[in-house]
């Protein structure tokens, strides 16, 4: 059994794949090829926004983002400690401090009603996580970021794909980012990311900080970064954008299938009614999480952890900041989830087979809470 199926989509695209490597293999476009322009435009389509930028990886989306909105030495920026490390280290490459507000317990995105009183003169943005693949409250969040004129990015390299409101991840917020890490929901074959904007000035800062800070070749206005998207991987991912609608149709029938199979007495990731989720993980709770994981595994059946560290947990920043403030609901989370298999094109025996395991195991008093 795998936790992530990556080889059956592969097999589906192969053929169209190598006609566009051959093709690109032909013209020796290997950077900020054809491709890459045509993958922005469906990209920017899809999400229904004016630009979307193809870059590097979803850290360089984020670092180029906050690179676009100016932060630097001495800002501080509202983010989740409860991320992949990317989240908050971009902030710290850039001379800025993360200021971690802590997650609502059943979404495990940041909690907005916690936003106001951490807001101070030297916060420049706000960076909500879309974690496991549902989005953030972005209304509630974008409201209160813009009674104090600020500037919010969406983390949603776990969220591309999904909506909130009728509105796709990516098109909520000034900027939106993702990755597409070959595991994510749409991934390439390597690594990859893009950004999202309807701010025609912003969308120009961050094409040109995408390639060394140019305005055009040879010719410097800004510090950038080499953030640039191979042209194989925009190929990989315009065919992957083939099969994407049928595989988040596919993604929900299964996640609907484990709430059905599993008890309720097993916690899952509360997906909130104007949501929909692409379950870039598929997350429940439970306690002695070793001896669950122990478990899975003697069955054949793998897990991960997402994450076991709140942010400003990790020695790094304890080291950097020196700061002592505790965020329960994230410190929670991160020492009780448990990732079980989630990909399109799990079968419904692979997920008995793992309701089962995980009912033997964990007893209504061995639950998370």
């Amino acid at each position: 059994m795998q936790f992530i199926d990556l080889n059956t989509p592969s097999k589906l695209i192969e053929e169209r794949v190598i006609a566009r490597f051959r093709a690109i293999m032909d013209r020796s476009a290997y950077i900020m090829g054809a491709e890459v322009t045509e993958l922005e435009q469906a990209l920017a389509t899809f999400v229904d926004v004016n630009h979307a930028l193809a870059v590097s990886s979803g850290t360089d989306a984020l670092l180029i983002a906050l690179m676009a909105l100016g932060v630097g030495a001495g800002d501080e920026v509202l983010t989740s400690p409860f991320s992949f490390f990317a989240t908050a280290e971009t902030i710290s490459l850039l001379g800025a401090k993360p200021v971690f507000i802590d997650i609502d317990p059943n979404t495990y995105n940041m909690n907005a009603f916690l936003l106001d009183a951490a807001i101070t003169p030297k916060t420049k943005a706000i960076i909500p996580v879309s974690l496991y693949g549902q989005c953030a409250d972005f209304d509630e969040i974008n409201a209160i970021a813009h009674s104090h004129r600020l500037p919010v990015i969406e983390d949603g390299a776990q969220s591309f794909g999904a909506i909130y409101k009728n509105r796709r991840s990516g098109g909520l917020t000034t900027i939106g980012c993702t990755s597409f890490f070959p595991s994510k929901p749409l991934g390439c074959y390597g690594d990859g990311g893009a950004c999202f904007t309807n701010d025609a000035e912003l969308a120009i800062r961050m094409q040109e900080i995408r390639t060394h800070g140019q305005s055009k070749r040879y010719h410097h206005t800004r510090l950038g970064i080499n953030g640039r998207m191979d042209t194989l991987q925009a190929a990989v991912l315009l065919e992957k954008l083939v099969l994407f609608e049928d595989e988040l149709n596919m993604r929900s029938r299964v996640a609907d299938r484990y709430a059905q199979l599993l008890p309720d007495y097993i916690k899952k990731q509360k997906i909130l009614p104007f949501n929909t989720s692409v379950f870039a993980q598929y997350t429940i709770e439970v306690n002695d999480r070793h001896v669950v994981q122990e478990e899975l595994k003697k069955q054949g059946i793998p897990t991960a952890v997402h994450y076991p560290l709140g942010l400003h947990e990790q020695p790094i920043f304890k080291a950097l900041y020196a700061d002592s403030i505790s965020y329960p609901r994230s410190e929670y989370a991160a020492r009780h989830v448990l990732s079980i298999p989630m990909h399109p094109y799990l079968t419904e025996a692979e997920q008995i087979k793992i309701s089962e395991v995980l009912m033997g195991v964990i007893s209504p008093e061995k639950a998370g809470s």
